[in-house]
């Protein structure tokens, strides 16, 4: 993404800014005032999957939204580092860069995985999961896709091919249908302009490539912070039981299914998830003090 091309109108951009910190140049997205809230988004998406939640989030925390190296408006300055595992050192480095003091993570899908495996980097007081990407794919999918992911990584033609496919309107409305979401044409609009820019698709691609997660499954117990997974029942992509089985392993995990939404649901009902990430973070010890009513400072 072109930020002089695609920036003006894109959500919340009067909040951006970007940040040199090696190897990636990051977009960063930063409002309020109170503990310091980082959101993460899922793989395919960018910081305008919060466009409605930031500004609610932003009346009580100081909100801090980032593209991943590669996505969105983030340039990734090196393709090896886009695993779980280097993502979360170059966030830590970028959050070291920036003196920010991370009080709560909230990440969905993929997001999600990596706010948990930068918990043991940052040491929150809490993370929270929207519909989190805490599992494997099953059967022949567990190994045909990282498979094709590697194959289109290595090809440099492929993202270029795969954005200028026909009919980009109709795959893209036909993705955003099977999250089990309701959505509406700005939605679709903006995923419409990711799925368009061959960088962000690029990015995409060798992200998934990269994906593993058999460590931080394996570790699941050694998260020491309290840990909210939501998951909607609707959704089409993570089924909730992934979020029930991850939260039965973290030392101090709770799943919580939220009825008739998909796995875009902070997108469907930004103000329901911006209460309970509300409620969530004023039971966290160290936490509820310095959370203020809503509408004024903290």
């Amino acid at each position: 993404m072109d930020w002089a091309r695609d920036g003006r109108g894109w959500p919340n951009s009067a909040h951006s800014r970007f940040v040199d910190a090696r190897p990636h140049r990051w977009h960063v997205q930063e409002a309020g005032s109170g503990p310091t809230l980082l959101l993460l988004h899922g793989a395919g998406g960018a910081t305008q999957s919060w466009r409605d939640l930031f500004p609610v989030l932003a009346d009580r925390f100081h909100t801090i939204a980032v593209d991943l190296p590669g996505q969105g408006f983030t340039k990734s300055g090196a393709r090896n580092r886009l695993s779980l595992k280097r993502m979360s050192e170059d966030l830590a480095q970028l959050i070291a860069l920036e003196n920010w003091h991370i009080d709560l993570i909230v990440g969905h899908s993929a997001g999600a995985a990596l706010g948990l495996d930068l918990a043991r980097r940052v040491e929150p007081h809490g993370v929270v999961g929207l519909n989190a990407a805490l599992g494997k794919f099953d059967g022949i999918a567990g190994w045909v896709f990282p498979l094709m992911a590697k194959a289109l990584a290595l090809n440099p033609l492929a993202a270029t091919l795969l954005t200028r496919m026909p009919n980009g309107e109709g795959r893209v409305r036909e993705l955003l249908e099977a999250t089990g979401s309701d959505f509406d044409r700005r939605t679709l609009e903006l995923y419409m302009a990711l799925a368009s820019d061959r960088a962000h698709v690029a990015g995409t691609i060798s992200m998934m490539a990269q994906w593993n997660i058999d460590s931080l499954l394996g570790q699941l117990d050694r998260i020491a912070c309290p840990v909210l997974l939501m998951a909607g029942s609707r959704d089409g992509t993570v089924p909730p039981e992934i979020s029930r089985g991850a939260a039965a392993r973290l030392a101090d995990g709770e799943a919580k299914i939220l009825p008739d939404l998909g796995h875009l649901m902070h997108e469907e009902a930004p103000e329901l998830i911006a209460r309970e990430i509300f409620d969530f973070a004023r039971g966290l010890p160290g936490l509820s003090a310095s959370l203020s009513p809503r509408g004024q400072s903290a």
